[in-house]
């Protein structure tokens, strides 16, 4: 069904394939490659690329989330994506959505048009939250402070289209690099022997996916804990419910994107509990950025220097895994001073800025 939008621009749902390799696949691949696009002309860097072999088994939907996907043409061309996906936690109140147009085709008004759409997923799915993240060009003019203190971004177009449609800015996220030179190898090795010092009760584990059994369980009950001990400001974060099901799911669907990662934990001795973890991940490509996904020590054993324990073992062990990656990229938020502390301890340095914005439905 084509759905008409404005000046000749029309929106159209997209089924995914069944491989990214079909005969069908086309118009998706064809979304892979926009959807890079987008990214690069909006970051200037290449970094978030994904084939479209990666990309498929994100765009699906799952037990844990619905994922509605559109793709935006102007006349015949492909010029955007529009992406909606509704979690199933009970209770949830929100959709985490994203409207993703090539620089060129804006302040045309198709976003505006597209946005209407995506509230009516939301709505039929009975959320009243819309959130979203983006990163926005770096430039000299007025900006909009993050109502936590912590962080601003641009006041620019992106900007603008988000208030003007109601959306309210709530968190702030830094995007630093860390060079995987041999001094910064050398500072994780320095850093890893003083947090060794401070916790002397905990033993490091290691594993790439998939998760060895005797691990499972325990490193699920970490992931759940994501979602309720990172900090999250005014936004609306359903508290997950991982399982080792779950678990398992997860990490068959990074093993099709062509992924691999590094799980590092932290182990407290006398009880064997996990209560610290940090992941590495690498795509197909050996010369990939890596990226630093989730980090998290569980509340109650903070204060033990385990954070800088897992994040400096795990740079540590990830040359032998990607010898050829160059640098690592991580996301967090700026009132999250404790990891960012860690970080450039390390040497992460800060590179860009993405905001964290949420909309009240009415």
């Amino acid at each position: 069904m084509t759905i008409p939008l404005i000046a000749g621009a029309t929106l159209h749902p997209l089924v995914l394939p069944a491989r990214a390799d079909a005969a069908d696949a086309g118009e998706f691949r064809e979304l892979a490659r926009v959807r890079n696009t987008v990214y690069r002309e909006i970051t200037g860097r290449g970094e978030d690329d994904l084939t479209p072999e990666a990309l498929l088994p994100i765009l699906r939907s799952r037990a844990e989330r619905t994922t509605v996907v559109w793709v935006i043409r102007v006349d015949d061309e492909m010029v955007g994506r529009a992406v909606v996906n509704i979690p199933h936690e009970e209770g949830s109140r929100v959709a985490i959505a994203m409207i993703e147009l090539l620089p060129k085709v804006w302040g045309r008004g198709i976003g505006s048009a597209v946005l209407p759409h995506v509230e009516a997923v939301a709505r039929e799915h009975g959320r009243t939250v819309i959130q979203n993240w983006n990163e926005q060009q770096p430039n000299d003019g007025p900006r909009i402070d993050a109502p936590t203190g912590f962080g601003s971004v641009p006041e620019d177009h992106v900007a603008r289209f988000l208030v003007r449609h109601g959306f309210r800015l709530e968190q702030v996220y830094r995007v630093s690099h860390l060079e995987l030179t041999a001094d910064a190898l050398e500072r994780a090795r320095e850093l890893l022997t003083q947090a060794r010092a401070a916790s002397a009760d905990y033993r490091v584990v290691q594993w790439t996916l998939p998760t060895p059994p005797e691990h499972a369980a325990g490193y699920a009950w970490m992931k759940s804990r994501m979602s309720t001990d990172a900090p999250a400001a005014g936004l609306e974060m359903d508290e997950e419910k991982w399982d080792v099901a779950r678990l398992v799911d997860a990490e068959q669907r990074i093993a099709e994107m062509g992924s691999t990662m590094l799980v590092t934990a932290a182990q407290h001795i006398a009880s064997g509990e996990l209560c610290a973890f940090s992941e590495l991940a690498i795509g197909s490509h050996p010369e990939e950025v890596t990226h630093q996904e989730d980090t998290l020590v569980l509340r109650e054993h903070r204060g033990h220097r385990l954070g800088l324990l897992v994040k400096s073992a795990a740079l540590l062990a990830w040359p032998e895994i990607a010898p050829r990656s160059p640098r690592v990229i991580t996301y967090n938020a700026e009132e999250n001073r404790p990891m960012l502390s860690i970080n450039e301890a390390l040497g992460f340095t800060p590179t860009a800025y993405e905001g964290a914005w949420k909309k009240e439905l009415t």
